[in-house]
């Protein structure tokens, strides 16, 4: 009986239903809120192979949200039976008033990526900090005593400059467009603010360079092309773009001319997902096969995660 049961639980099968006899079918369903960039993400690509991979009978699926709507969609992952969502750009933030309760990391960070439906009860979480972190270990680099700038205000950043912080990085530099979210987000940290386009053709004096922004190409933002064009990093020891995917990626490009390692968010969108699947299933699965369901288009276009460069520094 016990083998009979193990079969039926490896198929995603009960063999079990008090309403109508029958075999019943269970399925894991998760999801990816966003805009319309939910349909470029990989993380359905990427969840759907783990799935395949542990055995579980599932499915991970994209959605596009208006802002209007988001609150609606947040209560509707009760309904819908979804068991878990991951949240990404525009939304880390928006998400949190919908939400039943918040981890320890999520509350501090202000920003979500993670929910975990238990029931009626919606729990936000945050791997993103995690996620980076792990990745900033992949590429060797050790953030104690070094000075960062970060480009960006919103959930991502939040989390960055959350994790910078804790593992003791010097000085942290926020960059922003919005001069007050970007002086509450450095002042979380005891960092300094620094206005966006102030920077514009001046020397910036960082060991580690964060894009947390969501703009990696030109076509995105030719304004914010032009200023990243226009810098120097004389210090500059990694430059990490948490984008990824991206042809003509601007932020690279700076990272070669300058002669510096460059590393996209192909290892931190991996490691992230680690955790919050971990968190979904309660099964824990190696980065490595995270790493390895980012399929080979994505991998080339990521210039396999990191680049050190062998041009010398301009």
């Amino acid at each position: 009986m016990m083998n009979r049961l193990a079969g039926y639980a490896s198929l995603g099968v009960c063999p079990h239903d008090s309403r109508n006899g029958f075999l019943a079918v269970f399925m894991k369903v998760f999801c990816i809120i966003s805009d319309e960039r939910a349909f470029r993400s990989k993380s359905p690509d990427m969840f759907s192979a783990i799935l395949r991979r542990v055995g579980i009978k599932g499915a991970y699926v994209p959605f596009q949200v208006y802002s209007e709507n988001i609150g609606q969609a947040i209560h509707s992952l009760r309904f819908l039976n979804i068991d878990g969502a991951t949240i990404t750009v525009p939304y880390k933030e928006a998400v949190i008033p919908y939400l039943n309760i918040l981890s320890e990391g999520a509350r501090i960070i202000g920003a979500v990526n993670t929910i975990v439906r238990k029931g009626d009860v919606l729990k936000g979480y945050n791997t993103n900090a995690i996620g980076f972190m792990d990745a900033l270990n992949m590429a060797g680099f050790n953030v104690d005593g070094k000075s960062v700038i970060v480009f960006g205000t919103g959930g991502a950043a939040k989390a960055c400059v959350f994790i910078l912080n804790w593992l003791r990085a010097g000085l942290i530099v926020v960059a922003g467009r919005n001069e007050e979210k970007t002086k509450r987000l450095a002042a979380n940290v005891g960092g300094e603010a620094e206005s966006l386009y102030s920077l514009m053709g001046r020397p910036v004096s960082a060991n580690l360079v964060v894009n947390a922004t969501s703009v990696s190409s030109h076509d995105e933002s030719p304004e914010l092309a032009d200023l990243v064009g226009s810098l120097k990093f004389p210090a500059c020891e990694l430059l990490m773009d948490l984008n990824y995917g991206r042809i003509q990626n601007f932020w690279q490009i700076s990272a070669r001319r300058n002669g510096i390692p460059f590393m996209d968010g192909l290892p931190a969108l991996a490691y992230q997902a680690k955790r919050s699947f971990e968190l979904w299933t309660g099964i824990r699965v190696p980065s490595e096969e995270f790493l390895n369901a980012l399929d080979s288009e994505t991998i080339e276009t990521g210039k396999n995660f990191i680049n050190f460069l062998p041009e010398t520094k301009q």
